[in-house]
């Protein structure tokens, strides 16, 4: 039974550090390409 308590707190410890990565992954790529669509935008309009 602490086996299996041991292997569950593995997993959830390992899928909350996941999902933190891929969120932090996700706002990092849109920001770089709000930044991009900004300069984009101000080539066109310069």
């Amino acid at each position: 039974m602490e086996v299996l308590q041991s292997a569950f707190k593995f997993m959830v410890a390992s899928t909350l550090i996941v999902g933190g990565v891929l969120v932090a992954g996700t706002v990092f790529a849109a920001k770089s390409i709000d930044k991009a669509g900004d300069q984009l935008q101000d080539k066109l309009h310069n």
